[in-house]
């Protein structure tokens, strides 16, 4: 499918404060408290898209009452395969629906002809950014609505002929999209590939940020870091992050935890944490595109 991408898409009015990725196991207790630090969710649409019976009732009482983000896990943007429009189609259906204030992605790619059950990284160059943006267009053309791309967690770096930042900030003018900013992202590549955090995370493009990502990992060695989304965020993690929002302003902030779920009051405490952060960087101001 050729891309009519023409006019420019506005930005996407997102809630303000702290959101957690909801997991499944998590709704009924959701229902029930409506925890008042919580200002948004955030799912993988793809884990709730044919979900019905008594969980799809449940869910979507939720999202009538709390404003919903979506993060896909199958997109694949940067694959050598055509663009799956059957699932887009599944996708903006879901977004009526649900009334989703943002899609994001991951600006990697996990599939051929065949899923490969992981992000893999893209080579930063210069024939990769044409590729990736065009196919993002194509994506914010038929949906209708710009989207966001996630820097990812990576641990090999293959054909870098430029700098990862030059490599996102490229591929975000080109398609003109959004940036899903993941602070544990950074914080853990750069114990793997040995660069400065913050530089990093200031070098990326302030007016295309539209939220953040902050999570556990699995600490493998002193130099090896795993992204696992399976355990609490760490203090230094927390250190990146209130350096983001003096950087960045006080941005919406998600918190993820994808497997070793724990009690949803431990889950509140590290919302609240988020919260309490953003709120000593009130005054700090937001440039948006």
């Amino acid at each position: 499918m050729e891309a009519k991408f023409s006019n420019k898409l506005s930005a996407p009015s997102l809630p303000e404060g702290a959101g957690l990725g909801l997991r499944r196991s998590l709704l009924p207790e959701l229902i029930e408290q409506q925890p008042e630090a919580i200002s948004f969710f955030e799912v993988a649409p793809e884990n709730w898209i044919n979900v019905g019976g008594s969980y799809g009732k449940k869910f979507r009482q939720l999202t009538e009452r709390t404003p919903l983000l979506c993060h896909g896990l199958s997109l694949s943007i940067g694959s050598p395969a055509d663009l799956d429009f059957a699932l887009l189609q599944k996708l903006k259906d879901f977004f009526k629906v649900h009334q989703v204030a943002l899609y994001s992605e991951h600006l990697s790619y996990c599939s051929d002809h065949g899923h490969l059950y992981d992000l893999m990284p893209l080579p930063f160059t210069d024939e990769a950014v044409n590729y990736v943006a065009g196919r993002i267009r194509q994506v914010q053309d038929f949906l209708e609505q710009r989207i966001a791309m996630e820097n990812i967690s990576y641990y090999a770096a293959p054909g870098q002929h430029m700098q990862e930042t030059a490599f996102i900030h490229a591929v975000l003018e080109e398609a003109d999209c959004d940036l899903l900013l993941d602070v544990n992202n950074i914080y853990v590549n750069s114990i793997n590939h040995r660069y400065n955090a913050e530089e990093f995370m200031v070098a990326l493009p302030a007016e295309r940020v539209r939220y953040f990502h902050i999570a556990g990992h699995y600490v493998e060695a002193e130099d090896i870091r795993i992204d696992t989304h399976g355990a609490a965020v760490c203090d230094p993690v927390f250190a990146l992050l209130n350096k983001a929002y003096s950087h960045f302003g006080p941005v919406p902030t998600l918190l993820e935890r994808d497997f070793n779920i724990p009690p949803l009051a431990e889950l509140l405490s590290e919302v609240d944490r988020i919260v309490k952060l953003q709120s000593t960087h009130s005054n700090t101001e937001r440039k948006i595109v």
